[in-house]
């Protein structure tokens, strides 16, 4: 049997074919739709610009960009991943911003080249400051925007000292998780560490410029942390972990709304499938997990979570715990939670899952279980590859950002009707963090290794 600390790495496989392919067709500018008129917007129509191919009607600005300056007199940091948007105040939209940047990518932090700008935050406000020598470059960033101007009213650095905040998700609470990828050490990067990373932490949405205070949720477990949904029923919080053997978490809380005061942590169970492996890879001889059949959940507790080892999922594994490919970005919809794993998949390019919470979910008398399914399955790179960052559009699709050097935005609906939405035409590197406003009128998107974001305007459905 092959042990769940090997890690399987797929690249380069052929495309095959993707349910009801026939029923697709390429545009002149590379999109590939349904033949169904309801689903998606059209083909994608060539950008005079050279950077961002929309459907017919459609239009996007380029809100801000790397090496901007903020209204705190730091940079706008590179690496720009996942996002989340608040309403505030007189129709303003607050959005809370992930970087995703390592401790030694000066030119992508919010301190200049060569960190110069440091000395405008005091050491105190970071959760890792390096020793002076190596702060963490991580952290969010904030951003008001008036959809009127279709500009930025202010911006500032609201998290600092933490490494590589990929995703999260927003609470129903006004507040952004923000989630570390990365499970450095103290010591690490020649003793330039201060402290372990591998957290999440809790950013308010907030319209005052000004960093939040730096305090990891540590009962919600250290390991490779990607994206969480609330449920704002029960409160109870749900991760995903970008490893190739990873598990799907669950947090319950002690007080509902309040990460800080503790909560077990648990990992799920596939009833009457132990340890199964949900990943569909080629090179795997296990039972395929199936398609769109909803499967019932248990849920197991966690022991150790700050794991100084790195190695929650394989506790949780050989206790029953399911294996995922890459677990990556995870959004609530309507009673339900919809997570992507990257690279899962007969081919390694991507399946999106569906949880639906059981009426119990979390009680000590937890009767009534979850239920999982396999809700979508790529099997043809041309039209889903390498499915990352996720959230529900206000009209129910599922809407994907992709990870790869010619990556699209897609959208899939309830009824598995695939269309592109966006077509990354002007930089080889992945969308990410595409949400849509509180309106629904707006939908912005990072398009990463350009150090962009993007606010995309048109005539978007609304149920």
């Amino acid at each position: 049997m092959r042990s769940r600390r090997d890690f399987i790495k797929v690249s380069g496989i052929a495309t095959l074919g993707f349910m009801g392919l026939n029923q697709w067709i390429k545009t002149p500018a590379g999109a590939a739709i349904h033949k169904t008129a309801a689903a998606g917007y059209g083909p994608l129509m060539p950008d005079t610009q050279g950077i961002l191919n929309l459907p017919k009607g459609f239009s996007y600005t380029i809100i801000s960009k790397k090496g901007d300056l903020m209204d705190d007199g730091l940079l706008v940091p590179g690496s720009p991943d996942g996002m989340a948007t608040f309403a505030g105040r007189n129709g303003r939209v607050i959005v809370v911003r992930n970087h995703e940047n390592g401790p030694d990518r000066f030119e992508n932090g919010a301190f200049g080249a060569t960190n110069e700008l440091l000395g405008k935050v005091s050491a105190d406000r970071f959760y890792d400051y390096g020793r002076k020598t190596l702060p963490l470059l991580g952290g969010t960033s904030t951003f008001v925007y008036d959809p009127k101007s279709r500009k930025i009213e202010k911006q500032w650095l609201s998290l600092a000292g933490t490494a590589r905040n990929c995703a999260g998700g927003p609470t129903p609470w006004n507040s952004w998780l923000t989630c570390e990828e990365s499970t450095i050490k103290t010591g690490a990067y020649e003793g330039s560490i201060e402290k372990d990373h591998g957290y999440v932490f809790e950013v308010p949405a907030s319209e005052t410029v000004g960093l939040c205070d730096p305090l990891p949720i540590k009962g919600m477990g250290r390991f490779n942390h990607e994206a969480v949904a609330v449920d704002p029923r029960t409160g109870i919080v749900y991760l995903t972990e970008d490893r190739g053997d990873s598990l799907i978490y669950r947090y319950i809380p002690n007080t509902k709304g309040k990460m800080l005061d503790g909560g077990r942590l648990q990992a799920l169970v596939v009833k009457d499938l132990k340890s199964c492996d949900t990943r569909n890879w080629e090179t795997l001889t296990t039972v395929k997990f199936p398609m769109r059949e909803p499967l019932g959940v248990t849920w197991i507790d966690i022991e150790n979570v700050e794991s100084p080892e790195d190695d929650l999922r394989y506790q949780g594994f050989n206790n029953g715990a399911a294996c995922f490919a890459r677990g990556e970005g995870m959004w609530y919809g309507e009673n339900e939670i919809y997570f992507a794993c990257t690279n899962g998949g007969h081919i390694s390019n991507g399946q999106v899952f569906r949880y639906i919470p059981g009426k119990d979910e979390g009680k000590a008398n937890e009767r009534s279980a979850g239920k999982l399914e396999l809700f979508a399955e790529s099997q043809d790179k041309e039209i889903l590859k390498n499915c990352d960052n996720l959230t529900i559009a206000p009209w129910g699709d599922v809407i994907l950002c992709e990870d790869a050097s010619h990556p699209f935005i897609v959208g899939i609906t309830p009824k598995g009707e695939y269309y592109k939405l966006a077509e990354n035409a002007g930089y080889r590197t992945e969308f990410a963090g595409g949400v849509f406003s509180p309106s629904g009128d707006t939908f912005f998107v990072n398009i990463q290794g350009a150090g962009l974001t993007v606010a995309i305007t048109g005539p978007w459905k609304k149920s």
